[in-house]
């Protein structure tokens, strides 16, 4: 059986994934996505003419409540029990660089 994907590629796809991999790890990875392809390729063979597009595997209802306004707390009671807070609003430390 030939491969479906190259080295190249899987060198190209573990530096997309920031993953460093010797070539041991590469020559594995290779044999797997290898064998993932070989499965999308057998599911495209699949005749799914008059087959309804699904997207759950079974039925899903929605779990989340109604986006609706209701009354909140106040902001001041809510900044009394900040750690800080600098001109109405919570202050953090800052976790950027720059200005």
């Amino acid at each position: 059986m030939s491969q479906r994907i190259g080295l190249d590629e899987v060198r190209h796809v573990a530096g997309l994934a920031r993953l460093a991999l010797d070539e041991g790890e590469l020559r594995t990875m290779q044999a797997q996505l290898d064998s993932i392809l070989d499965s999308m390729a057998t599911l495209e063979r699949l005749d799914t003419t008059g087959v309804e597009p699904t997207y759950h595997a079974v039925d899903m209802v929605c779990a989340l409540r109604d986006d609706r306004v209701v009354p909140s707390l106040r902001r001041g009671e809510v900044l009394r029990a900040a750690a800080r807070s600098d001109a109405g609003a919570f202050a953090v430390p800052r976790v950027m660089e720059g200005e």
